[in-house]
């Protein structure tokens, strides 16, 4: 039996070497995106693993010659799946999977600690500092008990994130479309979004990419926000549009945002531009701004996070090759 991991990075490897010792399995890897140019790669396999942030393409003949070639399962070693083509993928066959909760808590401390960063506004003691000016005057902070927090999809990590913030002492809402009775001791639903965004003081976004989480964050639901409350978008990027979320920093219509992750971060994101002039106009701007802070969409990127999404993958691979049943199918 033989895996193919596409997309692999130097520090995943010691969890693959040590998965790959204890089942006594060759696991093979490469630094490149599976996609139509890359796929040949995977021929004389017989399991296939990914991880890419940018969507396979082609068609579902791609599909079909993996299945074609012996393959019967696509893993993701991500929670997001909104790269592959789901329905071609299973129409041809095979088996798609993914890492729902690969460790809920790496995003969701994210989420906290760029909150706290916002609310005792330490990106503009930093920049002063930076300056040699140790004055405080302007940058009174709040504490977070006496925030509330809405949360909009308390899943896994959403659901999460609301412990944390509940346990600091600060008022937890969420809006979702499924509610979870086990955090009701956490939170307190709201009917509709429109609902968490005029009461919240932060907004945190975990949700899905998906047809309706889209744009779920437009110039609309900004305008609905508190003039001082803080936006924290540790999810997808296209779940705010950005264009908006840059004309109402600069109208003062929210009082600022931690981004981890942004629409066209392919192009930038885990790649060195010093020097350069960034393209991207929205993200040079964001960048400018004293009440911005970006992460190069970093949340996950814990020590367990990482042996995690290893494991979990690649049980879920020999599972279904071995004609056993995964609870991480779509």
């Amino acid at each position: 039996m033989k895996i193919l991991m596409y997309s692999v990075r130097d520090d995943e490897q010691a969890a693959i070497q040590a998965w790959a010792a204890a089942h006594q399995i060759q696991v093979d890897t490469n630094d490149l995106e599976f996609h139509p140019e890359t796929a040949d790669l995977v021929k004389g396999y017989d399991g296939l693993v990914i991880q890419q942030r940018s969507p396979i393409g082609g068609d579902a003949s791609l599909y079909q010659s993996l299945a074609a070639a012996g393959l019967k399962q696509l893993t993701s070693r991500t929670a997001g799946v909104d790269t592959i083509d789901i329905p071609a993928a299973k129409a041809a066959g095979l088996v798609v999977t993914n890492v729902p909760a690969y460790s809920p808590n790496s995003v969701a401390e994210m989420s906290v600690a760029q909150t706290m960063r916002l609310i005792r506004n330490l990106e503009m003691f930093d920049q002063r500092i930076s300056q040699q000016n140790f004055q405080w005057a302007g940058l009174q902070a709040r504490e977070i008990r006496s925030l509330t927090v809405g949360i909009i999809g308390a899943g896994r990590i959403g659901g999460t994130a609301a412990r944390l913030f509940h346990g600091l002492g600060a008022k937890v809402i969420a809006y979702d479309v499924v509610r979870h009775p086990e955090l009701e001791d956490v939170l307190t639903y709201v009917d509709t979004k429109e609902d968490l965004l005029r009461q919240a003081d932060v907004v945190d976004l975990h949700v899905d990419l998906n047809e309706t989480s889209t744009g779920l964050i437009d110039a609309a639901a900004l305008k609905l926000m508190k003039t001082d409350a803080y936006l924290i978008n540790a999810s997808r990027g296209p779940v705010i549009v950005t264009d908006d979320l840059v004309a109402a920093l600069k109208a003062g219509e929210i009082a600022g945002c931690a981004l981890d992750t942004v629409e066209g971060e392919n192009a930038l994101f885990n790649q060195n531009h010093q020097g350069e002039v960034l393209q991207d106009t929205n993200v040079a701007q964001l960048m400018q701004m004293s009440n911005v802070i970006i992460t190069p969409h970093v949340g996950f990127y814990t020590n367990l996070a990482v042996k995690n999404m290893v494991d979990i993958s690649l049980d879920d691979v020999l599972a279904i090759l071995n004609g056993e049943t995964t609870a991480h199918a779509f």
